[in-house]
């Protein structure tokens, strides 16, 4: 089912690139899935992880994921996926911050293990990303995005708390990976 996902995933996002780069999008559902494998997790779960961005950022809708990979597997992408993207009824799309708040609550009192794992290991990813870039290119790093480094300072600390107050509650491997993003966050946003 894991290398099935792969296929699927590189042909959804084939042309796709991550923010500001020449580096093929796949590159992060793959980093998303090795910090997945790394923390034992079920294959369901790595499989979510591979197919996470693709119902956001491709045609691809939550029912094909769901004919190809299961109700299991297609209800962590709906986790780790922005509502209106996956809910046909949807007529919200708030602003960034809402949709932002959205995720934060989301994760901090609603997701199950699973979603929480799936979504730690992106967000884990994407931090990386954004400390190697920052790091690279400092403040012009920031022109990329729509909101900038305050918001996302706003952003990845709330999230970094939402995935601590549940590693508390289900402790590994998502404390193993909480404790990643936290540092991470903290190396972004407070460097000493």
């Amino acid at each position: 089912m894991i290398f099935r996902a792969i296929k699927f995933a590189a042909e959804a996002h084939e042309g796709h690139y991550r923010k500001g780069t020449n580096i093929p999008y796949i590159s992060h559902l793959m980093n998303v899935m090795k910090i997945l494998c790394e923390n034992n997790c079920s294959d369901e779960v790595v499989v979510a992880g591979i197919l996470h961005d693709v119902v956001e950022d491709t045609p691809i809708t939550i029912e094909q994921v769901e004919r190809k990979f299961g109700k299991t597997v297609a209800d962590m992408v709906a986790g780790a996926s922005e509502p209106e993207k996956t809910q046909k009824d949807q007529q919200w799309k708030g602003s960034w911050q809402e949709r932002k708040q959205h995720t934060i609550d989301y994760l901090g009192n609603e997701a199950n293990l699973d979603k929480l794992l799936v979504s730690c290991a992106d967000k884990l990813d994407n931090a990386r990303a954004i400390k190697q870039n920052f790091m690279e290119l400092g403040d012009k790093f920031w022109e990329r995005f729509n909101a900038g480094k305050e918001d996302q300072k706003w952003y990845y600390t709330g999230l970094a708390e939402a995935f601590e107050k549940r590693a508390k509650q289900y402790g590994t491997p998502l404390s193993n990976m909480s404790e990643a993003f936290s540092k991470v966050v903290n190396d972004i946003f407070n460097p000493q």
